[in-house]
This record gives structure tokens, sequence and C-alpha cells, in this order.
């Protein structure tokens, strides 16, 4: 399989055009999406290749562009509903959480809803704290919802073509810190990523990291200081919070005995507290320290530049987590 380095919006376009050439039911919509070419240039060039009927400009109204694609879903078509960023969604819980997530069970399976939100998400980039959320694990909560969170540009791609593929209703969190960051893609248009499978993206036999999105870089970066010092730490990243596959993470917590679990999400009602609650239960004989949690801080998020960073999770911080958890 042959592969070409991409930044991750790249890895974005590619599986959505190679799924609206699959697929003439796969269709884009969302504000700014053709026109103006994605505010984060995701569907850059695809009005001109697919046209106004298959890339559909919307207003500007979040709980419109989610009713209209879960109408959509359920009539057979396969719509990705792109939101400008994560917080907007808020302003569509009703039709991505009371409808898209609810309807193939009170039908009791006579519609499906393969429905995909892409959504922007993240901190770091002075948006203020009204445009600047972490917020997948209040989406994870309800079942019926898919939930993705990819880490790099290949798992982006090979995420999204499952997501758009399967009948499932999908949100779709883009870590906007991530868009830029280039790796190697396959460029077959069969290269699909199971759903609710994590991936150990580092070995290690010290300390078990778990995290997602973001996360993932910040763990990485981490491990290499740590093993400079002789710490090896093993890095699993989970990629879906729904389905959420526990098996990898379980595997090395009963190898490593430690975990420190690495979010970008605010620290209370996390996902790092699901984590850890079930460690606690599933593999508590193993554990030789408490896990320990690194997240954002419990703050709006400021704008100022200087104090939005010290708000934030970074390598740094996994770090001295790891160490207090080893006690080194």
């Amino acid at each position: 399989m042959s592969e070409k380095m991409l930044p991750m919006r790249e890895a974005l376009r590619s599986a959505l055009r190679e799924e609206m050439l699959r697929d003439e039911r796969v269709f884009v919509m969302g504000e700014e999406v053709g026109q103006w070419q994605g505010t984060h240039r995701v569907t850059h060039n695809m009005l001109e290749e697919f046209g106004a009927k298959r890339v559909r400009d919307t207003p500007i109204s979040e709980m419109a562009i989610a009713g209209v694609a879960v109408g959509a879903a359920m009539a057979g078509l396969r719509p990705v509903a792109e939101m400008m960023t994560i917080n907007f969604a808020f302003l569509a819980l009703d039709a991505i959480i009371n409808h898209a997530a609810k309807i193939h069970y009170m039908f009791n399976g006579q519609f499906t809803v393969p429905l995909v939100v892409r959504a922007a998400s993240g901190w770091g980039n002075q948006a203020t704290a009204t445009h600047s959320h972490t917020p997948e694990p209040i989406f994870a909560h309800f079942p019926g919802l898919y939930v993705a969170c990819p880490a790099t540009a290949a798992d982006a791609k090979g995420m999204l073509k499952a997501a758009i593929r399967d009948d499932n209703p999908v949100l779709f969190s883009e870590n906007i810190a991530m868009y830029s960051k280039p790796g190697l893609v396959p460029d077959d248009p069969e290269f699909v990523l199971p759903i609710g499978k994590s991936d150990v993206k580092r070995q290690g036999s010290d300390i078990t990291l778990v995290t997602y999105a973001r996360g993932v870089e910040w763990s990485l970066q981490a491990a290499d200081v740590l093993a400079k010092e002789g710490i090896e730490a093993e890095v699993v990243d989970l990629r879906w919070l729904r389905p959420l596959d526990m098996e990898p993470v379980i595997e090395s917590f009963k190898k490593t005995n430690h975990c420190v679990v690495v979010e970008e999400s605010l620290p209370y009602f996390s996902f790092g507290s699901e984590i850890a609650a079930q460690l606690q239960e599933q593999a508590f004989d193993y554990m030789d320290a408490p896990v320990k949690r690194v997240s954002a801080m419990d703050v709006p998020l400021p704008y100022a530049r200087d104090i939005e960073l010290m708000a934030l999770p970074n390598a740094e911080k996994v770090v001295a987590a790891v160490k207090e958890v080893l006690n080194v």
C-alpha cells in the first residue's frame, strides 16, 4: 500500500472525496463548506468538483443543519454535516441527541440514521471561552451516537471513511491544532479503519498513558522525554470514545501497573474519570498506584495567550504526572 505525506485536513478531504466518488448518496452540508471552501479548508475545491447539489452551503443555523441532516439520513441519503466548531453543536443537541442517536431504537430498527457530524474541536488558538471546547465526553454519554477522535492524519482518513459508511450516527471530532500536522496517509480508496478499536501508538513497560485526539501528541512527546530518563511509557490511543475499546488499555495496565490519563477536556465528569473507574473495576488487583489524570484546568479558557496555555495540558505536565505516579 503506497502512502503520501498529508496534513490532517488534506487526509480528511481525501476521505470525503473518495466516499463521494464511491457512493452518490454521500453529500456535504454546512456553513461555508462550498463557496468559502470550508472554514478549516477541509472542503477545498469540492464545490467545483461535485456541484452545489452535493456540496451545500447552509444558513447559519446549526439546528437546521442537524435537523435536515437527520431527515436526509432517514430518507436514504448519507449526509456529512459540518459544524464550524464543536461548541456550535450545542445549538443542535436536540437533533443530534434526541433524534439521530435514538431514532433507530425508538422505531424498533425500522429506520437508520447514517449521518456524520464533523466538528472542529480543541483549545489553544485564542478563540476565547465560548469558542474553545473539547466536550466530546458529553456526546459520548449518549447510547446510539458514536464519537470519533482521531489523532493522526492516517487515522483521520480511515476513521472518517468508516464513519461515512456506517449506518449509525457519528460525531466526528477534528482537533483544530491537528489540522496542519502532517503524517503518512495510505492512498488506497479502501483504507478503512474499524470502528471502536483503540490503537497502541507506542510500546512501553513502566506506565500506561491513555489518551485520544491531541492528547496523543502530548503523550508521545512526554514518552520521548521519559525514555531519556529510563522510563518507558506505553501510549494507548482510544481513537473512539464510543464504542469504547478498553481491551488494549486493560492489557497495557496489567503489564505496567500504573496509568496516567491525558485529555484536553475539563477535569470534572470527564473521560479520564471513566477510564479511571473502569480500570479500578476491571483491573484493581494490578493497580500499584492511583490513576492520575492530566486535563485542562477547570476554568473557562482565557483569551490572553500565556494564561490560555497555562490552562491547557502539555507534555511537561504529563511528564510530571508520570513521575508522581511512579514516585520518582
